[in-house]
C-alpha cells in the first residue's frame, strides 16, 4: 500500500512496515503520469517527475499522451517514457453533433489505458488536467490505483473537477482554488510544480548564443544585447501574437542591440511565419524546448498571464508584461 502524505513526499509501505528513510520509502516507486495538451498540462507534470527521479534515481516514470501531439515531443526531449493512447475530446457545447461518438472514444481509450496500466504496474497515477488525463486516470481507478490530481489554475477544468471526486488527494496552487472542489478535505495548496532546469544557472551570454550563435562574431559584449522572450501560449495566444505582428518591425528598426524570440505557439505558427518577415535578429517559433535558456536570454518577458507561465516568471525573476 502507498500512503500518499504531501505533494513530494510518498512513503511505500511493504509487509505493513514502515521506513524512516525518504529515499528508501521511493525505492523502486512507480509512477504514471496523464498529461497532455497545452504546456499547462505538461510541464507540472514534468516538474513532479524531476522531483522523484532527484529524490531517488531508481524511481520508473511513464507518460501517456496522444499521439503526433505536443506531448509526444516535449515528454521524450524531457528523457522520461512516454507512451500514446487514443484522444478523447470534449467539444463546446457539449450537446454538439461532433460529440455523439464520445463514449465510444471514451472507452477504447480507456481500455487502452488499463492495458497499458497493466503492463507498468504503477503505484500511484498523477493527472494534471485536460481530457488527456480523464481516461487515463478513469482506467487507474477501475485497476484500484491511487489517483492524486494536480490542478495549476484558480478555476478546475471539467476533468480534475470530475476526478476529484474519486482521488486520493488533489493538489492545487492557490488557496482560492480550494472552494471549487466538492470535496475539500482532499485538497493540499502547495503551489505549482516548477521544472528543475529553470532553476539550473545559465549566462545570458550562453543562451544568446544558442538562439542566436552569430552573435559570436559579433564585436563587443553580448552583454549590451536586450532580448525580449515573447509567449504566445503552447498552442497560440492571438492576442499576443496580433500586437507583436504590428510592432516588431518597429522595435528591431529603432533598437539595433534588441532581439526578439516569439513563440507563437503551434496553431498559430504557420500563420504568424507567413506574415513575419525574416530578420536576423528575431527568431519564430512553434514551441521552445529549452525554455531554461530562453528565460536566461530574456531581459524582458512578454506573455499570456497562464498560471504555469506566472510561477515560472517568478521563479527565474524576470521583468514581464503580462496579458490577461
Amino acid at each position: 500500500s502507498i500512503n500518499i502524505t504531501c505533494c513530494l513526499s510518498i512513503q511505500q509501505a511493504r509487509n505493513d512496515q514502515t521506513t524512516s528513510s525518504g529515499s528508501n520509502a521511493l525505492n523502486g516507486l512507480r509512477v504514471a503520469f496523464a498529461a497532455g495538451g497545452t504546456g499547462g498540462h505538461i510541464y507540472p507534470a514534468v516538474a513532479i517527475a524531476d522531483e522523484l527521479k532527484l529524490v531517488n534515481p531508481t524511481s520508473e516514470l511513464l507518460f501517456l499522451g496522444r499521439p503526433n501531439s505536443m506531448e509526444s515531443t516535449a515528454i521524450p526531449s524531457a528523457h522520461f517514457e512516454f507512451k500514446s493512447i487514443p484522444a478523447v475530446k470534449l467539444v463546446r457545447p457539449f450537446f454538439s453533433l461532433r460529440n455523439l461518438l464520445l463514449p465510444y472514444f471514451l472507452i477504447k481509450s480507456i481500455t487502452k489505458c488499463f492495458t497499458l496500466l497493466s503492463k507498468f504496474e504503477p503505484h500511484l497515477v498523477v493527472g494534471t488536467g485536460g481530457y488527456v488525463s480523464f481516461p487515463v486516470c478513469l482506467a487507474a481507478l477501475l485497476k484500484g490505483i491511487k489517483v492524486v490530481i494536480q490542478e495549476q489554475n484558480s478555476v478546475p477544468g471539467i476533468a480534475n473537477r470530475f476526478l476529484s471526486l474519486f482521488a486520493d488527494l488533489v493538489f492545487v496552487a492557490f488557496n482560492s482554488t480550494v472552494q471549487s472542489f466538492p470535496r475539500k478535505e482532499k485538497c493540499v495548496v502547495c503551489g505549482n510544480p516548477v521544472r528543475l532546469s529553470l532553476k539550473t544557472s545559465v549566462s545570458k551570454a550562453v543562451s544568446s548564443l544558442h538562439f542566436f550563435p552569430w552573435l559570436e562574431k559579433m564585436e563587443g559584449s553580448s552583454e549590451e544585447i536586450k532580448v525580449i522572450l515573447v509567449l504566445g501560449g503552447s498552442l497560440g495566444a492571438n492576442a499576443v501574437n496580433i500586437a507583436l505582428l504590428n510592432v516588431y518591425s518597429q522595435l528591431l528598426l529603432e533598437h539595433e542591440n534588441w532581439f526578439i524570440i516569439w513563440q507563437t505557439g503551434v496553431e498559430s505558427f504557420n500563420e504568424m511565419e507567413s506574415l513575419v518577415r525574416s530578420h536576423p535578429r528575431l527568431l519564430l517559433a512553434p514551441f521552445l524546448h529549452s525554455m531554461n535558456m530562453a528565460y536566461a536570454a530574456a531581459d524582458l518577458v512578454v506573455s499570456r498571464a497562464g498560471a504555469m507561465t506566472c510561477s515560472e516568471i517568478l521563479a527565474t525573476g524576470k521583468p514581464s508584461i503580462l496579458v490577461d
